[in-house]
């Protein structure tokens, strides 16, 4: 397990936490939150070893292997599965050996083949293509290499790498950044069925609540754990808040109770002794703080200046690059002051394609678009962000668009309530995080009054307090929003419509955002589906083309007879096959069994660990033998997962060699 006693880092005079004691155990999933600058990445960079303690120490079992996610990836001229599998560092080292081996004696061939089979070697490049194409990579993309993503793609590779390790411990650092809902809910399934200690830092709250069990929260420099996920830990801080609030109220009342007693009566002979006593009393109570929350940002959009209904439509619309490459036709839509729109639809279906054919940055291929003389678009995409002014402040980039009577103190108070303050108003931009970026593209936006806003992934890069601040101004918006968001939580309070792009449509959906989750698993799967059915034709057109050419040979001398002993032969070959078969699918049927049993104790377990009076003081042990359970559990499901996934492999295999 992971150690902290008395650990304490700090930056310069200021300390990030101090004096911090506890344990993460083996199985636990951290959520690690604060806001920027608390101390998250230096509590990574400790736990990777990288960092050392100013006081104190942390320490974790020495043969762990550490897993954690790059935030930079070099344009590597490697494939992408390559890159992916270099993950696994003692697989790429093996296969590197093996692939080169003309040094190596008969025994040390024999126990490198050994030892790649104990660590499932044969399977890895299956592995690692299951992880490329459940964070959003087409089966031709494997092969191309690194060099040739863009930097959210190369990052979706970074991810995929760190989670092809076979680690202990894995870190990750906002892995939900550059991906889309369907990436996310994949990456949830994923993360929910690791074995491993997992402490993620995220800003997505649904996410958080979807795979922690546990929450770590640096708050007034002090490291706090929490159990359950980060609904749960919301309740219980704002509950200890609120104690601590009543606490130090209280505490005020017997201050100034007692210091009214020692200012009447110190001066009197017959009342000194009673005042000096309180006077200790007074000395000895311990300071508490008044409880404080630490939320910086309150913004709201400002009132459109004019409207008009329709504000935009497009009539009959095909969108896309090119006749060659049309993603949607027949694209009917309708913008008017009232609507509150998100667009749904997997990775590639075409949701920015639409965003930038309303925009009009993209032209129609066929169809029209109509826009109202009083429209006024507030468009944000990760382009905004690059297109801020390098050299410029926030208060230059805001004064260029104001009005010249507008007062600095306005235009510095507006800047405020989107984090900016005091040197940071006028620092050049160049030096500031993605976080910082985000806020002043989204602050510049909000300045121009627009009636449609269109919003395509604006909750990157910010953190908690600012999506939290975004979905209230959201929610009272006078205008038009459509919204491309993976934040659940923010689609489910902004949006009153879902549209769904998919397979060249744009269609209502009439579902709830959870069964959008459950749709695009059966998307998924057909489409995984549809893949090995076009592979199993194309290898059947084969095998029927070459019986075709034997059967032209041969067909002057088939008889009758002849076609019986074929059927009878083939009866008995089919016979052998399931016979040879047979131990396969008896384990798979087991371990389905299995799996399906550890899924229903763990729901029992968690639907128990979800009951806020198991927390409670008088039912520790009960809670520790829950959690017990619930790793067990987790590590088991985990391991027959696994092995019914070798298994399938190994039919796959067996019956290719029938055929062949």
């Amino acid at each position: 397990m992971i150690q902290l006693e008395n650990f304490s880092i700090r930056r310069g005079v200021r300390a990030l936490f101090q004096n911090a004691t506890m344990q993460i155990h083996p199985g636990w999933k951290v959520g690690l939150t604060g806001v920027n600058g608390a101390g998250k990445s230096s509590l990574f960079a400790a736990l990777l070893g990288d960092l050392g303690a100013d006081e104190g120490q942390l320490t974790r079992p020495q043969g762990w292997v550490v897993a954690h996610m790059a935030q930079e990836i070099e344009a590597l001229d490697v494939p992408a599965l390559d890159f992916v599998l270099s993950g696994d560092a003692e697989y790429w080292q093996i296969y590197n050996q093996l692939e080169n081996s003309d040094q190596l004696s008969d025994t040390e061939l024999a126990h490198l083949h050994a030892r790649f089979d104990e660590i499932h070697g044969y399977v890895a490049p299956a592995k690692a293509a299951q992880l490329l194409a459940g964070l959003g990579f087409f089966e031709f993309q494997i092969r191309q290499p690194v060099q040739s993503f863009s930097g959210g793609w190369r990052m979706r590779l970074n991810l995929a790498r760190t989670l092809m390790s076979r680690s202990d411990l894995l870190l990750l650092d906002e892995p939900t950044n550059h991906l889309d809902l369907d990436a996310i809910l994949w990456l949830e399934d994923w993360l929910k069925s690791y074995a491993g200690t997992l402490v993620l830092i995220s800003h997505d709250r649904d996410f958080l609540d979807a795979v922690t069990d546990h929450i770590l929260h640096i708050e007034n420099a002090e490291l706090t754990l929490y159990s359950g996920n980060y609904s749960s830990f919301e309740t219980i801080r704002s509950e200890r808040l609120s104690q601590q609030q009543q606490a130090y109220e209280k505490q005020q009342e017997t201050r100034a109770h007692l210091q009214k007693f020692i200012d009447r009566f110190k001066a009197k002979a017959t009342k000194a002794r009673q005042a000096q006593s309180r006077i200790k009393q007074l000395e000895r109570m311990q300071n508490l703080a008044p409880a404080h929350v630490d939320t910086p940002f309150t913004f709201s959009f400002r009132e459109p200046t004019r409207m008009s209904s329709p504000l935009l439509s497009l009539d009959d619309a095909t969108i896309g690059y090119s006749a060659e490459k049309s993603i949607a036709s027949k694209v009917k839509l309708q913008i008017t002051p009232a609507t509150r729109l998100g667009l749904l639809g997997m990775n590639g279906a075409g949701k920015s394609t639409l965003i930038k054919s309303l925009v009009g940055q993209l032209p129609l291929l066929l169809g029209e678009r109509q826009a109202s003389e009083l429209l006024n678009i507030g468009y944000f995409a990760q382009h905004q962000m690059d297109a801020l002014d390098d050299q410029a402040s926030p208060m230059l980039q805001l004064a260029r668009i104001a009005d010249k009577s507008i007062t600095e103190a306005s235009l510095r108070s507006f800047l405020g309530s989107f984090g900016f303050s005091g040197e940071r108003m006028d620092t050049p931009c160049q030096s500031f995080s993605g976080g910082e970026r985000a806020r002043l593209a989204l602050a510049l936006i909000v300045w121009q009054r627009p009636n449609v806003l269109i919003l395509d992934e604006p909750t990157n890069h910010l953190d908690l307090d600012m999506r939290h601040a975004l979905t209230m101004a959201l929610q009272d918006f006078e205008g038009a929003v459509v919204l491309v968001s993976h934040e659940r939580q923010l689609i489910a309070t902004v949006c009153d419509d879902l549209l769904l792009v998919h397979d060249g449509r744009v269609t209502d959906f009439d579902g709830d955002l959870q069964e959008y989750s459950q749709w695009l698993r059966q998307a998924r799967q057909h489409m995984l589906q549809k893949q090995q059915d076009e592979m199993s034709t194309t290898v059947s057109t084969n095998k029927t083309t070459e019986k075709a050419v034997d059967s032209t040979t041969s067909h002057t001398t088939s008889t009758s007879s002849d076609s019986k002993v074929d059927k009878e032969a083939q009866r008995k070959e089919n016979a052998r096959r399931r016979e040879q078969t047979r131990p396969l699918r008896k384990k798979m049927e087991q371990l389905e069994k299995s799996i399906e049993k550890a899924q229903v104790q763990l729901t029992t377990i968690e639907n128990q660990l979800a009951d806020s009076a198991i927390y409670e003081a008088g039912r520790k042990a009960e809670l520790l033998q829950l959690m017990d359970q619930q790793t067990a559990q987790k590590a088991s499901l985990a391991q027959n997962e696994e092995q019914l996934l070798e298994l399938m492999m190994e039919l796959e295999e067996l019956e290719a060699s029938f055929e062949g």
